[in-house]
């Protein structure tokens, strides 16, 4: 058993092979070796940790996708204005807080994206807020009793034991002292230790994107939003009757319903108007078309004409949002559309999209009607999904940039936004009042967020790291064989035969040290599990009270500071910010030394031996 443990940190610490496949050798080496049965081996995978982390990935992806990570970025960015330290202590606040109700990886993975896309705003390098996030996360996670599987692990221990369990936020009489020293550590000392690591994860900016279009095919010009009058001839009818291609050489872009109705059927906008559509009053159309033939439209139609905002805002407000974006294509050479002739605003029903410009050599072509040659770049209009459907076309088009990165940058919110919201908040509600356990409360807000479609099911499995959700499942199994063949007993004896005698300080700051030394290469949840026995074995042979020596337990199991395979949280954010393995020991050592001073003087006083 220690054989195979030794080896296991050595390849974590190694890094020749994953995170994920260094588990999977280790789980395997317990089976093939007798320590493990077939049960006790694949224990891991049906693990409620385990499912509870990927459906938080899921509705991480969900808050992501919605706009709700977009908007929270371009708060924090307000909030901080130009201070990089301002913003880091926003970005860790805001992860302790939410980690307090929402597991560490969901935090981590709803906040993850956010930070990215706040420090490049902001003009640092994500390498500098990223660790900060996880480890304000997994300090946080000591808010609650749920706020992390170690305090559910420890209190859970005691009541198996015959003790009475921890209140709710009882677990916040020690975290929030602890979060705010993690804050101030970062604000003052940690952010000098972080590294520059640059990456190429720098997000989508929708401004940016939208200017270099509006310079490369001239889409600044011809842009007019028309409202229909009670008086206007338009009313009640459709598009097909009026031919406005051929008659005044303007395309029907986008038409927003002043007046929508779910019972009566009518939305609140039609993206991509087709001939059957009916205009209504009070419609506001989104038209373009040369100054002379809007004219003629207005007079003939009697439509009122509404001011545009500046073109940047007004293509990112009304035509672009959650359900639809742009995007630039350009036609591959062996393309089966060369040589054929398009109409700029014409909507592909086949495809779900509708050509906006085009732009040849770099010259945006004004023409109507575009012959395609080799080359040719299009800007094309479309819902995200139809969009991404695009690069099945490879042989045809090649897509430009990243639209889903794009969409996830979308500030405005939707009905959906609410939902995924909602659905988050719901988990919240579900595990503080315990009405269902953790993993199916998490099931459930998942499950709202894949039926309702607030995440397209494709893009909520690629959304998943599957790599930390192996790793994690692998690893359980690691605690279950330490108690197994008697491991944890005899390092409890050994815990109480050397440092019991001293002082109870002395036999806590063990455990703690035990504790954190087996979290930095073990999932917290297992170490948590390998640890509960221990501790309470060695308060109740020294006729103590077995809740400091818990809380300690949790404590230090969520002290994972000093290695990236520690917790999940410091996984998720490695490769995103560039880390290195010592970049983790290097700033992660000196917090947690701190975090161990600070609990040896208050844990005594607020749970006495």
């Amino acid at each position: 058993m220690l054989l195979i443990l030794i080896i296991t940190i050595g390849l974590f610490v190694w890094g020749k092979f994953t995170p994920d496949i260094v588990a999977l050798i280790s789980m395997l080496s317990l089976f093939l070796t007798g320590i493990l049965d077939t049960k006790e081996t694949l224990s891991g995978f049906s693990n409620p940790t385990v499912i509870m982390i990927a459906a938080l990935f899921i509705i991480g992806e969900g808050i992501a996708q919605t706009g709700w990570t977009a908007m929270a970025g371009k708060k924090f960015v307000e909030w901080a204005g130009k201070s990089i330290p301002k913003l880091l202590v926003i970005l860790t606040l805001g992860a302790g807080v939410l980690s307090g109700f929402v597991s560490n990886t969901g935090t981590v993975a709803t906040l993850m994206p956010l930070s990215i896309s706040s420090a490049w705003s902001i003009g640092t390098l994500p390498s500098k807020m990223l660790m900060p996030v996880a480890f304000g996360s997994n300090t946080g996670g000591l808010l609650t009793l749920t706020g992390t599987p170690p305090n559910i692990i420890a209190s859970n221990a005691l009541v198996d034991s015959g003790y009475e369990g921890f209140s709710f936020f009882e677990f916040g009489l020690i975290g929030l002292p602890l979060l705010i020293i993690a804050i101030l550590y970062f604000r003052y000392i940690g952010y000098k230790l972080l590294p520059n690591n640059k990456t190429n994860n720098k997000p989508v900016n929708i401004d940016s994107t939208l200017h270099n279009w509006i310079e490369a095919y001239k889409v600044d010009s011809g842009y007019y939003r028309l409202r229909v009058r009670s008086i206007s001839p338009l009313l009640n009818t459709k598009i097909e009757a009026w031919q406005f291609e051929k008659n005044y050489n303007a395309t029907i872009i986008r038409i927003k319903r002043r007046h929508p109705s779910v019972l009566k059927g009518i939305p609140s906008h039609i993206e991509f108007p087709d001939p059957n559509t009916e205009f209504l009053y009070h419609d506001i159309i989104t038209v373009k078309g040369d100054t002379e033939a809007i004219n003629k439209m207005m007079i003939t139609f009697r439509l009122g004409l509404l001011p545009l905002e500046p073109i940047t805002d007004e293509l990112k407000h009304n035509l672009i949002n959650q359900e639809v974006g742009m995007t630039e294509v350009i036609v591959n050479p062996n393309s089966i559309l060369v040589g054929r002739k398009y109409k700029m605003g014409e909507y592909f029903k086949r495809f779900g999209i509708q050509l906006l410009a085009a732009s040849r050599n770099n010259k945006p072509i004004q023409e109507k009607e575009v012959t395609v040659k080799v080359g040719d770049a299009f800007l094309i209009r479309g819902t995200w999904e139809h969009i991404e459907d695009l690069k099945k076309q490879h042989e045809n088009l090649v897509i430009c940039g990243s639209p889903e990165g794009m969409a996830k940058n979308v500030e405005s919110l939707n009905l959906k936004s609410y939902i995924a919201l909602g659905a988050l908040l719901l988990m919240i509600v579900f595990m503080v009042f315990k009405v269902v356990p953790g993993a199916i409360a998490a099931l459930i807000s998942a499950g709202i967020i894949l039926l309702t479609g607030c995440v397209p099911i494709t893009k909520a499995y690629k959304g998943i790291s599957w790599t930390s959700v192996v790793m994690i499942a692998a690893m359980i199994p690691m605690g279950i064989a330490l108690q197994k063949t008697g491991t944890a007993q005899v390092i409890a004896n050994g815990l109480v035969d050397y440092l019991g005698t001293i002082h109870p300080v002395a036999l806590l700051g063990g455990i703690f040290l035990l504790t954190t030394t087996f979290s930095q290469v073990i999932n917290n949840s297992a170490t948590a599990v390998l640890m509960a026995p221990i501790a309470i074995l060695a308060a109740n042979t020294l006729k103590l009270s077995p809740e400091p020596f818990m809380i300690v337990v949790a404590i230090s199991a969520s002290t994972a500071f000093l290695t990236p395979i520690g917790t999940t949280t410091n996984a998720m954010v490695m490769t995103a910010g560039g880390y290195k393995f010592m970049d983790y020991l290097k700033v992660g050592a000196p917090l947690l030394l701190i975090l161990l001073t600070i609990s040896m003087i208050l844990v005594p006083i607020l749970w006495p031996f």
